[in-house]
């Protein structure tokens, strides 16, 4: 039996390709620790961490023992696969079967975590198990070190970051080429989070200007940057810069340009009215188009009031996103601002058909560690009564000072009064007018908003911010609007 398992592990550690090694473990009479061991080692080094995984459940299914060799090769294939759910899984059977004091376990569970985490954008996971390691006065090693410094570095958590650099440096683990690159990792992500955090609020052009002294401080972009850079470009309706950009990335940076850069580019000529050059650019891509594309040709027919345009890219992404409502608002949308009702109503009809609902609009607002939530005509707040009333008089002060309602926001074939009405109650209005009776004058007034910030509520955010005398800042789904003084950060280019 000896023999047959050191033959494995041979037969393991050289790869199947070279002796079979399947072959050997199959016709073992009985299978010990040793021979499942040497599989499971085998497979992971082989690049096979399906197969070592699969093998681990059969086993245990049969209740074969298992030790910490065990546990560690198949966290190792976890944290290759980023598999989260078993991840968790084996979590709960390590605590089951009293490793969880394992130094050496510990480590390797929390880099399975980090980097599944990291995969599926839950760094905040794995920051806590870096917390509870510590608590347990637990010395992560170099392995987890650069888990949780590329979970920091997908967070763009800053300050956490240069916590584990500290612990890093302590532990003495830079000259660890994974823990360094790590390292790097998280500057070039904070410098790409600053600028996509600049264009988010409207600042271009500083955006750009970052950009450059990240280049100046030899920082080399990675592809995220590149998003960023582009998205600033197109917050700032910069065509000739973001064309610039675009063309010249894979020679000046050598990064090749993937969809996300592809449909940055289509939004920002979509966007500035170029709609037959956006479509250029789709019909000549590398590769099919995919719905975050198709979406942003869709967001561009709206804008520019282009049914035939919006007809197709809606039609794409039907087959693309079945299940998404927005491609049906947005169509209905571009229906209705061209006065084609009976089509708004075929695509009402659709979306009852398919079973599809449209997302509630939904508003929050911050008072005092309370978060307050609004939807459209929403009653159920306990100072409705006042935000209604705010909400009468700044309609009137709002006509004095020359506001026009944008009727063509509604989708209901209705009267002109009734539309205006509709309109009034939406939840970023309602949400504001609950700010402005409900915190001190001049306070900043901060709501989140789950969709786009409809064009009426824009226009109407403009007075009333000027009549008020207050910043109001909207976080939509795209970005910061930030209103002072009649006017917003994004020049009315959103």
């Amino acid at each position: 039996m000896f023999t047959l398992s050191s033959a494995l592990k041979a037969c393991a550690a050289l790869g199947v390709q070279e002796l079979d090694a399947i072959t050997v473990y199959r016709l073992m009479p009985e299978k010990d620790l040793v021979a499942l061991n040497a599989m499971i080692s085998g497979h992971t080094q082989n690049g096979e961490d399906r197969e070592a995984i699969t093998l681990f459940v059969e086993m245990y299914k049969k209740r074969m023992e298992f030790d910490q060799a065990t546990l560690l090769a198949v966290l190792n294939a976890i944290a290759d696969l980023a598999a989260i759910t078993i991840c968790k899984q084996i979590h709960a059977l390590i605590v089951k079967s009293g490793y969880q004091a394992d130094n050496f376990i510990l480590n390797s569970l929390v880099d399975s975590y980090g980097k599944s985490y990291a995969q599926y954008g839950q760094g905040e996971e794995a920051l806590k198990l870096y917390l509870k390691l510590l608590d347990m006065d637990l010395k992560p090693d170099s392995f987890v070190c650069s888990s949780l410094l590329n979970a920091c570095a997908n967070l763009s958590a800053y300050e956490q970051g240069k916590q584990i650099h500290v612990h890093v440096l302590k532990l003495g683990f830079m000259s660890d080429v994974f823990a360094g690159n790590s390292l790097v990792n998280i500057t070039v992500v904070s410098w790409s989070a600053m600028i996509g955090g600049l264009a988010q609020h409207g600042h271009g052009k500083e955006a750009l200007h970052l950009f450059d002294e990240m280049l100046k401080d030899g920082i080399s972009p990675n592809h995220v940057t590149l998003v960023s850079v582009l998205s600033a470009c197109n917050h700032a309706g910069l065509v000739n810069e973001a064309q610039w950009y675009f063309e010249t990335m894979k020679e000046q940076f050598g990064i090749e340009p993937t969809q996300e850069h592809y449909a940055c580019m289509i939004d920002v000529l979509g966007r500035a009215g170029k709609l037959d050059k956006a479509m250029h650019l789709v019909n000549n891509m590398p590769f099919e188009a995919n719905s975050t594309v198709w979406g942003a040709l869709l967001g561009a027919a709206k804008i520019h009031k282009d049914v035939e345009l919006g007809q197709h890219a809606a039609e794409v992404l039907y087959t693309l996103e079945p299940e998404k409502s927005g491609t049906h608002v947005l169509l209905a949308n571009i229906y209705a601002s061209a006065g084609l009702w009976e089509n708004v109503a075929k695509v009402r009809r659709l979306m009852k058909d398919s079973k599809v609902k449209k997302e509630p609009g939904m508003s929050w607002m911050e008072v005092k560690d309370s978060i307050y939530t609004f939807t459209v005509g929403d009653r159920s707040h306990s100072r409705s009564e006042e935000i209604y009333a705010k909400l009468e008089k700044l309609g009137e002060e709002m006509a004095k000072a020359g506001y026009v309602p944008k009727l063509e926001v509604d989708l209901h074939d209705v009267e002109k009064k009734e539309k205006e009405l509709l309109l009034s109650y939406h939840s970023e209005k309602l949400a504001v007018a609950f700010g402005l009776i409900a915190t001190p004058p001049g306070a900043p007034i901060r709501v989140k908003k789950n969709l786009r910030i409809c064009l009426d509520c824009h226009s109407a955010f403009k007075y009333i911010c000027k009549i008020e005398s207050r910043e109001i800042i909207i976080r939509d789904i795209n970005r910061f609007h930030h209103f002072r003084d009649g006017s917003c950060s994004c020049g009315d280019y959103w």
